[in-house]
């Protein structure tokens, strides 16, 4: 199964760090994150990659080149103008079977042998990587009727929610809900294949994930991956 990593975010909330260093870069203890994917990837036998970069695109080329150092195959795919998190694969070739896509930012031990078999299993046309995280709301929450009578009030309460962990596996056909040179990101694209009919699963993880994009998390990631380095590659 190809894999396609998105590596062509300019990382904005990691400023100043990635005024120097693009974000998939940026280290992990001995490692950049990206370097840990990769890794990661080869451990489930998915060599088949491409990355997909933008800014500071030719410090991700010259440092992983082809892939050989890593035992894995690389191509690169140049977006010359921001195309949003989906534009980019308008114009990756080769996409004629089931392919991965994920985000070049994530300290993760999601499984990816279970999620392309969870894939195969249900055989939608996009399955999503997802993960309950709860969020404390520092309000007390009321709710209301139709009348604006109240009839419930919950203080200070945890929410919860299902969230993308940014791997999705995709079947080839979706490639047609994607025009070429137009901006799209993932919530457009899967909200598009909801409206058409398309089927999409997700795929329950209680893998440990974290995206690095804001300074505190990725702190806790360098933190965490000294940690349980094993845990990780």
């Amino acid at each position: 199964m190809k894999v396609i990593i998105l590596a062509g975010g300019v990382g904005r909330r990691l400023i100043p760090y990635t005024v120097v260093l693009p974000k998939p870069l940026m280290p992990v203890g001995d490692f950049p994150i990206l370097e840990v994917l990769i890794r990661q990837l080869k451990k489930h036998k998915l060599t088949d990659l491409t990355i997909a970069v933008g800014y500071l695109g030719n410090l991700i080329r010259t440092f992983f080149g082809d892939g050989k150092r890593l035992g894995v195959k690389i191509k690169y795919n140049q977006e010359d103008k921001p195309l949003g998190t989906v534009g980019a694969l308008a114009y990756i070739p080769g996409l004629n079977q089931t392919f991965m896509v994920m985000n070049g930012d994530l300290l993760t031990t999601l499984n990816y042998s279970k999620m392309m078999a969870f894939h195969k299993k249900h055989k939608p046309m996009a399955t999503i990587a997802v993960q309950k995280r709860s969020v404390k709301v520092d309000f007390g929450i009321v709710k209301l009727n139709h009348s604006q009578e109240l009839v419930d009030y919950i203080e200070k309460p945890h929410l919860f929610y299902q969230v993308s962990m940014g791997v999705y596996i995709f079947e080839p056909q979706v490639l047609k809900y994607i025009p070429k040179g137009k901006r799209l990101d993932f919530p457009d694209l899967i909200n598009l294949l909801l409206k058409k009919g398309e089927k999409v699963s997700a795929y329950p993880s209680q893998d440990f994930w974290l995206d690095i994009g804001r300074p505190d998390d990725y702190a806790l990631a360098v933190e965490i991956f000294e940690k349980s380095k094993k845990k990780f590659i």
